[in-house]
């Protein structure tokens, strides 16, 4: 009973996370609803007893995407005004009737009978033994084919940084003005 609560409040939550993300006018708090509903994401992912998908969900995507989200929307500056007009006639009309056109096949979609399975099957996913046992028997090559390239990617960077700060000489008879 007391997961079906947490499910409700936050199958609520992610929701109303999702209705904010695409109302809200401003940038900023579409982003935090955008938060909410990755927060809401993890809970689930606790409630199927996957505690590594759950924590990857918080640390990458809560955490790290929604960093950049933000650097992003604050350097291409949300205190600029916008041209809001439509730029296609009727196109809230049409978006509405398109919505309730989803709604109607989902809800037809619902009275169709589904073939429901046998009982239950053992949680053996979203586990780390599980997540690398696939890794490490069926996808040893591209894990480590993405490794090597990572690897490579952080070398450049760092060669690429340092080649960079190197003072360059200039001759001194130029007019160009060492950096």
């Amino acid at each position: 009973m007391g997961e079906w609560i947490v499910f409700v409040i936050f199958a609520i939550a992610s929701v109303a996370g999702g209705l904010a993300m695409v109302s809200a006018r401003n940038p900023v708090y579409s982003a935090m609803g955008l938060l909410l509903t990755m927060f809401s994401m993890a809970v689930f992912y606790v409630l199927n007893l996957a505690h590594f998908v759950a924590a990857i969900q918080l640390l990458i995507y809560a955490g790290a995407v929604m960093t950049l989200f933000l650097f992003v929307i604050m350097l291409i500056g949300v205190d600029k005004a916008e041209d809001t007009t439509e730029q296609i006639p009727l196109q809230r009309p049409i978006a509405g009737l398109l919505g309730v056109g989803l709604l109607v096949l989902v809800l037809l979609a619902g009275r169709a009978a589904w073939v429901t399975g046998r009982g239950a099957i053992p949680q053996e996913t979203g586990t780390i033994e599980a997540i690398s046992d696939e890794f490490f028997a069926n996808w040893i090559l591209p894990f480590e084919a993405t490794a090597i390239l990572l690897t490579i990617a952080a070398v450049a960077t760092i060669a690429m940084a340092q080649f960079l700060m190197k003072p360059r000489a200039v001759p001194a008879d130029s007019d160009e003005v060492a950096a």
